[in-house]
């Protein structure tokens, strides 16, 4: 049974009361030791948009800045006592699935939810063209049979969730984001979010579909750089939002919005791809085109502070 959705237009999860602090997101991720994406990326931006993040390490990544090399997958049974236990302790406002790395964990974290069936459930479907292509095919059809049918909303770029939901496609046109979510929403899932749209003149569209309406759609301009952990930013920071009492669509436009902002204020921490500063509103504006007056100069040598000259 697909987890809860209500006719107009989004789940409404229990936000937490007001004393009771942030509301709590449970993440399935793998470990990424670049910081791009999985946890690191789900962590960061969950926190960012003000929720809390409970991680359940689903495995690991061995990649650097531009690739993936490798992944290794924690046993199921160790994903499972990962969650139950805190789920037990801490009651999660939204689950949120990134790449779980086998269709044991996938068979494990869908049983988790159909417990919870209360809980919403955001799953994230990454490009695994970096992988086996037999590993690939048997995670796309285990994901298929048994996490879309508890997944409140599907979040993937275009092209990734065309090959996937729809390999026999033969019109000449591409396909829209209410064909995808036709066929997201005949394994179950309610709303599907696809990303990275091509459109003219350099744009690139963003829709929140069901099979028979557009309930919103955003459009960007393309960057020039190539970023790692864009799709899991914006699947954690829509989980949180959602969690905080948000309403889909509103979540979803501020979601995008603050994707938007991240990929802007981007870095290159290594020599591969660009990262998202999921913590961009951290950073002092413009302060690294301005000069500092004698007085701030002086304010931060009390301080014994040095002064912040970090540019992205």
């Amino acid at each position: 049974m697909t987890n809860p959705i209500p006719t107009t237009p989004a789940p409404e999860p229990q936000a937490p009361e007001d004393d009771a602090g942030p509301a709590c997101v449970m993440v399935f991720n793998a470990s990424d030791p670049s910081g791009a994406g999985g946890l690191a990326a789900d962590v960061t931006a969950i926190a960012s948009v003000g929720a809390h993040a409970l991680p359940v390490v689903t495995g690991a990544y061995a990649r650097d800045t531009a690739e993936v090399m490798d992944h290794f997958s924690f046993d199921e049974d160790a994903i499972a006592e990962q969650a139950r236990t805190i789920l037990e302790d801490t009651p999660a406002q939204v689950f949120k699935v990134g790449f779980v790395g086998s269709p044991e964990a996938i068979s494990t974290i869908a049983g988790i939810a159909a417990d919870y069936s209360d809980v919403p459930l955001i799953a994230y479907m990454p490009n695994l063209a970096w992988w086996d292509e037999s590993q690939i095919d048997l995670y796309l059809d285990a994901f298929r049979e048994l996490m879309l049918p508890q997944t409140t909303v599907l979040v993937g770029n275009h092209s990734t969730l065309w090959r996937w939901l729809l390999p026999d496609w033969s019109s000449d046109r591409s396909p829209g984001a209410r064909d995808i979510a036709k066929a997201a929403s005949e394994m179950g899932v309610a709303y599907t979010l696809v990303t990275g749209i091509p459109c003219p003149d350099q744009f690139l569209e963003n829709v929140l579909a069901t099979p028979q309406t557009v309930l919103g759609t955003e459009r960007c301009e393309r960057f020039e750089a190539v970023f790692s952990g864009a799709g899991d930013t914006l699947s954690a920071a829509l989980a949180a939002l959602v969690a905080s009492g948000s309403d889909l669509t509103a979540a979803t436009t501020e979601a995008l919005a603050y994707l938007d902002r991240c990929l802007d204020a981007g870095f290159r921490p290594g020599m591969g791809n660009v990262v998202p500063d999921r913590l961009f509103w951290a950073q002092p504006e413009g302060a690294s085109d301005e000069e500092l007056t004698p007085e701030e100069v002086q304010a931060l040598q009390v301080l014994d502070m040095p002064a912040h000259d970090t540019k992205h």
